[in-house]
C-alpha cells in the first residue's frame, strides 16, 4: 500500500526580514520571489495589528498569513498593553487572518505572575482559541564574563513544559547551542521554524542568510523534511527571518531573500 504523500512544508517570509519597509512590501516581495506566505511581526505600526489590512494584502497578493509573531520583544513592550494582553490579542489576530500559530518569546523573569504561570496560561489560551502558542528559543544575556538570568524558567524551551516550540537558528548561535540536536529532541513539539543563521560569538544576534553562519542549519532542515519527523512529519512552516538592513545596492535585499528561499527549497527537498 503506498505511503500517502505529506503536504509540502510552507516557506514563508517574515515581515521583520524587510524592515524598515512595511507590510505591503512584505507581501509584494514574498509574491515576487515565490514564497508560500508571510509571517507578521506585530510592532508599533498599526498595519501589523489590523486584521482587515492584513487580509486585504493577503488577498491582493495571494499570500496567506501563516503565523503571527506576538509583540513580546523588549522593543515592543508598549504594544497591546499587559503581557497577557499581548498573547491574547495575538491569538485573536491569528484567528482573524486564518492562521493557527503565534510565536512568543519566553517571559522575562521580572514579569511576575505572567512569568511564573506562563506555561499554564498559554495552554489555556490555546485551548480556548485553537491557536498554537509556539515559544521561541532565546539566548543568555552576557556582560563582563557573567551570564544574567533574564528569562523564566529558561531561555531554551527544549526542556520546558511547552506543547509547541519555535526554533530560531540565530538565537541558537548566540546561545552557542546545537540546532540539529535541539530539533531532534523537540520532535513533534517543533511547530515553527525561523530560518536564519549566525555565529557563536557571545551576544550578537546576527540573523544571517542561512548558510552564512556556523549553525547546523542544513542538517536540521533536512531532518524536519523527513516524512517520519515527529512521528507524522513536520506540521508547521519555515519562516525566513533574516536581517537585510545592511542592503545598500538596488536589488540586494531581494537577492538575500531569494537566496534564503532557495536554501529552504533545496534542503526541504522541494527543488
Amino acid at each position: 500500500m503506498p505511503v500517502p504523500e505529506l503536504p509540502r512544508i510552507p516557506v514563508t517570509l517574515s515581515s521583520s526580514s524587510v524592515y524598515p519597509m512595511g507590510v505591503a512590501e512584505t507581501f509584494s516581495i514574498a509574491e515576487d520571489l515565490g514564497y508560500d506566505g508571510v509571517e507578521i511581526m506585530v510592532t508599533h505600526r498599526a498595519e501589523t495589528q489590523q486584521a482587515d489590512v492584513l487580509n486585504e494584502w493577503a488577498w491582493r497578493f495571494g499570500m496567506p498569513v501563516k503565523s503571527i509573531h506576538a509583540p513580546t520583544l523588549l522593543l515592543t513592550q508598549q504594544v497591546w498593553g499587559t503581557a497577557w494582553d499581548k498573547i491574547r490579542k495575538s491569538a485573536l489576530l491569528a484567528q482573524e487572518v486564518g492562521c493557527d500559530v503565534v510565536v512568543a518569546h519566553p517571559p522575562f523573569r521580572w514579569q511576575g505572575t505572567y512569568a511564573s504561570e506562563f506555561a499554564s496560561g498559554i495552554q489555556r489560551i490555546e485551548e480556548r482559541t485553537g491557536v498554537m502558542i509556539a515559544v521561541e528559543n532565546m539566548y543568555p544575556w552576557r556582560a563582563g564574563g557573567r551570564e544574567a538570568t533574564m528569562y523564566l524558567p529558561h531561555w531554551n524551551p527544549v526542556a520546558d513544559d511547552y506543547r509547541h516550540v519555535t526554533w530560531d537558528f540565530s538565537h541558537a548561535a548566540t546561545a552557542e547551542d546545537d540546532s540539529y540536536e535541539a530539533v531532534r529532541k523537540l520532535g513533534s513539539r517543533l511547530r515553527h521554524v525561523h530560518l536564519t543563521d549566525g555565529w557563536s560569538n557571545g551576544f550578537k544576534d546576527d540573523h544571517l542568510v542561512p548558510g552564512h553562519g556556523n549553525q547546523r542549519v542544513v542538517e536540521a532542515i533536512e531532518h524536519i523534511a523527513q516524512p517520519d519527523f515527529g512521528g507524522n512529519g513536520f506540521q508547521g512552516a519555515v519562516a525566513v527571518e533574516v536581517t537585510t538592513r545592511s542592503a545598500r545596492e538596488v536589488g540586494e535585499r531581494e537577492r538575500m531573500l531569494a537566496e534564503s528561499l532557495a536554501f529552504a527549497r533545496k534542503h526541504l527537498g522541494q527543488e
